[in-house]
């Protein structure tokens, strides 16, 4: 089955994702983590004095969806030969970037994309997928501006899929299945 825009949506409102593996030609597996990431968007997201200040000197520029596809396609070379976004992936969420489903939120310094993150957005949930830097510190960045964005438009989840040491710095912390999925129903 081809991966298309509108079954993404499906997927994620009922909490499942999509996931290349390199290693069987790109085949599309669906996650539904038993455990689940997110991050808090109350006053447990926690940002380091050293971020906060960097956030105020404005050292990058941030923009949304000002270059999707360059974002995507970072993401997509993090790891070039062992990534889990294949090219139908890359093509399903062009398509629901055009849908007004998915954004990117990007860091620029001289003019120059150094970093960045994507992610779907259905109701007042907001799906984080993937993040990348060129410039250290653009990727955090990038995310602290997606908070402060998700907190001014009165979002209720911001889901992070699994936990990583980067990700948990910020106040990232797993709930189990059945409470993600009440979180999920009320922002979608």
């Amino acid at each position: 089955m081809l991966l298309s825009p509108q079954l993404l949506i499906q997927a994620y409102s009922s909490g499942s994702f999509p996931m290349a593996d390199p290693e069987e030609d790109n085949q599309i597996y669906w996650h539904t983590p038993v455990m689940r990431g997110i991050i808090p968007l109350d006053d447990r997201f926690h940002v380091s004095k050293n971020l906060q200040r960097l956030y105020r000197k404005n050292t990058f520029s941030i923009y949304v969806n000002r270059n999707f596809e360059a974002v995507l396609r970072q993401c997509q070379s993090l790891r070039a030969d062992d990534t889990w976004i294949s090219e139908e992936i890359v093509n399903a969420y062009l398509g629901l970037h055009e849908m007004g489903f998915a954004h990117s939120f990007e860091a620029y310094q001289n003019g120059e994309l150094v970093g960045g993150l994507y992610g779907v957005s259905i109701g007042k949930a907001f799906f984080g997928e993937s993040m990348f830097h060129t410039v250290t510190d653009a990727s955090k960045i990038c995310l602290v501006y997606l908070v402060e964005f998700l907190r001014d438009h009165h979002f209720q989840l911001l889901d992070t899929q699994y936990l990583n040491p980067h990700i948990v710095q910020f106040g990232a912390y797993e709930i189990p299945h059945k409470e993600y999925m009440r979180l999920l129903n009320k922002a979608i």
